[in-house]
């Protein structure tokens, strides 16, 4: 079963979220790309509290995952990270095992 990382970051200051927006977009997203090989990723801003983002990065199982986290590449990514956004942006991670999976399928045609 596919696993995620899940990276929630909270941007508390309103004038800050554009540039984070446009940095993880353009530089740090494609930079997790390459350096985690996810099957696919994507990211999220709340709809519920403007603050929060969420980015989402899909690996095929949660060994792969865990192995890309014990990597000195996956360090420097947090290290950038911090660097970039110490002070104005907290964040936290999570590990996310899908266990179950149901694809919506289209209603039958009369």
């Amino acid at each position: 079963m596919p696993a995620h990382l899940l990276v929630r970051s909270i941007v508390p200051d309103v004038q800050h979220r554009a540039a984070f927006d446009r940095w993880y977009g353009e530089d740090h997203m494609a930079e997790a790309i390459r350096v985690f090989s996810p099957s696919r990723c994507w990211r999220s801003w709340s709809e519920i509290d403007a603050s929060v983002h969420y980015a989402f990065y899909e690996f095929d199982t949660v060994e792969a995952l865990k192995a890309m986290t014990s990597t000195e590449a996956f360090a420097e990514m947090i290290a950038d990270f911090t660097r970039t956004w110490d002070g104005k942006v907290t964040r936290e991670r999570d590990f996310i095992q899908s266990v179950q999976l149901v694809e919506a399928r289209p209603a039958p045609l009369d």
